[in-house]
């Protein structure tokens, strides 16, 4: 139950000592994943506001203006243990729960990301996770009629034992729409809609700010909630058309934490209190104690805060769409929580105590002390034979066998489909529209997490910048080991303030997010890769000056923007070589906002046929990445002074460019490092080296890229 140091301070506050159903409260409350109570110093560094910034963090999602009245919710988050224990459950409510928490603000989902993280897929469990998450994650979210239309699938072995499965989801609302969390007035009424409330996800909060042992499958099976995507569907419509009649003042969807943590946040946000009648609350099974009712954590169930005089109306809409709701309690003027059950009062808190009162850590955090060996290895000596076997890796291999299981044209909005570097809806009379990007690179952040932790923001506002997106917004899903190792806490620390210092320099807020703490293996003695995995939206000005992300036309100039430096430390390349604890890693380029910005003005001119960023594998795997129909002819001998470091660098701020107006694109480009390449041509691509001249054919390219769908369907 609650750790000694908690219970003293809780039994000291309320004067005696705290019942059962006080404790579980407090335990799921307090936890690290509800409490940020190890995070909060940090995450106050964020600059989380901006001119578009409506609702920033603190919300079940955040908030963001876009054009003719239209805003958009945001938000992240993560299902880390409960996807190891039960991956299909665990993925699926993990998609339902983001889900909810857009609904709750009055804005209809419209789209979904999912940056996921496994161990490598040469062990058969591994692979059993990363199918049956994938399994979980299509099930639903193609149930619901939600796109998925970005994503991530990286592998490194830290994630063995401990796969990490974050989503983001982005919703469409009406600005005189918006409902928020914050209860509004005392005497207000509570009503619970949704699905039963059973054993399902029984002190999931706490669970999730634990480290996974090996008996973790088997006996915390009950913390994993069960979700039920047709449900979900009818929640959401439920909830919109309460929102959209003003019958709502405020909503929160069940998380973390169950009826407790929804209600008493909700009315905590308002300056209220709240009496809850647990009897009142619809249940699938009888024999549930006031304990269970109040920190279950089953899916598909919305809190919302309405007055007297509507109570039957949203009751009666929750009829017409054959779900339950019941009225569970009242906001009252005095800041106290209480439960009543069978004419008892269960518990008795201080809601302002109780949702803020949690003790904050202050963490002890030292460097781990690797060293980086300066010493590099002889260039290659059979280069093509290097790019393709880089080709295959699962980190750089097509995801088409994951994209495949999703259903992204649903709602009809999807612009760009998954497989770029950016997916993008339409928004606005089919002109304008957002821009998605998503994930991180956990090997940069682990080898310099400051760095890293910027290289994130950097990497994906350049995968907007490639269809011409300007950045408005990002979340973030910051995924550690357990912050009480003070190498830990370092990580945590510098990679975060990376991650904002960047997000600044970009003028991008963070406007929400989560913590995930405690992804370590017990069964593996192991703690994942540092992974402040992020999602960041841009809006499009016009979709139709949108370059392709592959050659589309031949006898194109094809221009590397960017500076190539000597960074091969952390990349895929050294990876495969062996070589993790080798070379330097990447910087920041000093005019990265620049380089950014020109970029978007460049594509925003139509002058640019097509564009991808150059992220893990360097610019080789890009150039091959970019051949479909159309080939290229290369010459990379004014890049770098070794072939490696111009085909395999991973230096950030980087991107390949095609145009049939090489003069005037340059010319926008002033004062921005760029190199001529070459020319599109054929359909395979023919690279120039110092030392060789490589050909490599479409058919070896594609066989190389499909390496992750053959093994998985094998």
């Amino acid at each position: 139950m609650l750790p000694e140091d908690d219970y003293k301070k809780i039994a000291k506050r309320l004067g005696r000592e705290p019942t059962e159903v006080e404790q579980g409260c407090f335990l799921n409350l307090w936890s690290e994943h509800c409490s940020y109570r190890s995070s909060s110093a940090i995450l106050k560094t964020f600059t989380t506001t901006g001119e578009r910034v409506i609702i920033g963090p603190g919300d079940d999602a955040a908030i963001v203006r876009l054009e003719d009245g239209w805003v958009m919710a945001i938000g992240m988050e993560s299902h880390n243990h409960p996807s190891y224990v039960d991956p299909y459950n665990g993925a699926a409510t993990g998609v339902g729960g983001i889900v909810r928490d857009i609904i709750s603000m009055g804005a209809r989902p419209i789209a979904l990301m999912d940056p996921l993280y496994f161990g490598p897929l040469d062990n058969e469990k591994n692979r059993y996770l990363f199918e049956h998450v994938i399994m979980g994650i299509a099930g639903y979210g193609n149930c619901i009629g939600v796109p998925v239309v970005r994503g991530e699938a990286y592998f490194h072995e830290s994630f063995s034992g401990n796969p990490l499965v974050n989503v983001v989801c982005v919703g469409l609302a009406r600005e005189d729409k918006i409902v928020t969390a914050i209860a509004q007035k005392a005497g207000n009424k509570l009503v619970l809609m949704g699905s039963s409330t059973g054993r399902d996800g029984m002190g999931g909060a706490s669970f999730a700010s634990r480290d996974l042992s090996e008996e973790s499958e088997s006996e915390e099976r009950h913390s994993v909630q069960i979700g039920d995507p047709f449900a979900e569907k009818l929640v959401m419509e439920a909830t919109l058309e309460a929102i959209d009649k003003g019958l709502v003042l405020a909503c929160r969807d069940l998380g973390a934490a169950g009826l407790v943590g929804a209600s008493s946040e909700m009315a905590a946000n308002g300056e209220l209190g709240a009496y809850i009648i647990a009897d009142n609350v619809h249940l699938r099974d009888e024999s549930l104690t006031p304990f269970e009712i109040m920190i279950s954590e089953s899916q598909e169930r919305m809190v919302l805060e309405v007055e007297p005089g509507n109570v039957d109306k949203v009751l009666a809409i929750a009829d017409k769409y054959d779900l339950k709701a019941n009225l569970i309690g009242e906001l009252t003027q005095k800041t106290q929580y209480v439960v009543e059950y069978k004419g008892e009062i269960v518990a008795d808190m201080p809601i302002l105590f109780l949702c803020g009162g949690a003790p904050t850590s202050e963490m002890d955090f030292i460097p781990p002390g690797i060293e980086r060996n300066a010493e590099k290895p002889p260039v290659p000596g059979d280069i093509k034979d290097t790019i393709l076997k880089l080709l295959a890796r699962p980190n750089i291999a097509s995801k088409e066998w994951v994209y495949r299981q999703y259903d992204h044209e649903v709602q009809v909005r999807t612009v760009i489909k998954p497989g770029m570097d950016a997916g993008v809806l339409r928004i606005i009379d089919d002109t304008q529209g957002l821009a998605l990007s998503c994930g991180c690179n956990p090997a940069h952040v682990e080898a310099d997490p400051y760095n890293g932790g910027a290289g994130t923001v950097i990497e994906n506002a350049m995968n907007l910048a490639a269809v011409g997106a300007r950045p408005i917004a990002l979340v973030d899903c910051l995924n550690f080991g357990n912050p009480e190792r003070s190498e830990i806490f370092y990580q945590f620390k510098q990679a975060s303030l990376g991650l904002g210092d960047a997000a600044r320099k970009l003028k991008t807020p963070v406007v929400g997010g989560n913590v995930s703490f405690y992804n370590e293996s017990d069964e593996f003695g192991s703690a994942i890769a540092p992974t402040p995995s992020i999602g960041m939206v841009g809006w499009v000005r016009d979709l139709g000056t949108i370059p392709a992300g592959t050659f589309r036309h031949t006898d194109e100039t094809v221009i590397l923007v960017g500076d190539t430096k000597d960074e091969l430390g952390a990349s895929e390349y050294y990876s495969m070589l062996g070589l993790d604890n080798n070379g330097i890693t990447p910087g920041l380029p000093e005019n990265i906002d620049t380089v950014i910005d020109t970029l978007i003005r460049v594509v925003e001119s139509g002058l640019i046929t097509s564009a991808h960023d150059i992220s893990n594998g360097g610019l080789a795997v890009t150039l091959c990445e970019m051949v479909e129909q159309i080939g290229a002819e290369i010459d990379i001998t004014g890049i770098c002074a070794r072939d490696d470091d111009a085909l395999f660098s991973e230096s950030y701020g980087r991107m390949v460019i095609t145009t049939s107006e090489p003069e005037e694109v340059l010319d926008m480009m002033s004062g921005i490092d760029c190199t001529v390449l070459g020319k599109t041509s054929g359909n395979g691509l023919s690279i120039k080296t110092r030392n060789s001249n490589l050909n490599l054919s479409k058919d070896e390219i594609e066989d190389a890229r499909n390496s992750l769908s053959r093994l998985m369907m094998d």
